[in-house]
């Protein structure tokens, strides 16, 4: 019923920029927090940033600095601001939201992915 959908993601070069987009859909009440993940080869998806609410963000060690996440004006958006990018960044980026759907249900969702690729 609620489905999270990514883009933005491309072909950058070591240095450059790129800005992710999520947006949430569906029969939705709230959503608690809005995040991306992502999977190095052969590992499970980890933390890229995360955000709860306003001003409010959580960041891996390897992007601190570098990426910035915020919540969209509509709340059922998340952005992920991607710079001086290196290729160690190349990955798929996976949204995520922790939210109470329409129905009162809390529910975890996960997106499609947006493949984001950094040459040296």
């Amino acid at each position: 019923q609620v489905q999270l959908v990514e883009s933005g993601g491309g072909l950058v070069q070591a240095g450059g920029s790129l800005r992710l987009s999520c947006a949430a859909s569906g029969s939705i009440f709230s959503i608690n927090a809005m995040g991306w993940y992502r999977p190095p080869p052969g590992k499970q998806r980890e933390l890229v940033a995360t955000s709860t609410g306003p001003g409010i963000a959580i960041y891996a060690d390897s992007v601190k600095g570098r990426f910035t996440i915020s919540r969209g004006n509509a709340k059922n958006t998340v952005y992920l601001q991607m710079n001086s990018l290196k290729p160690e960044d190349t990955a798929v980026y996976y949204c995520n939201a922790d939210l109470i759907a329409g129905g009162l249900r809390a529910s975890n969702v996960w997106g499609q992915g947006t493949r984001v690729t950094v040459s040296s």
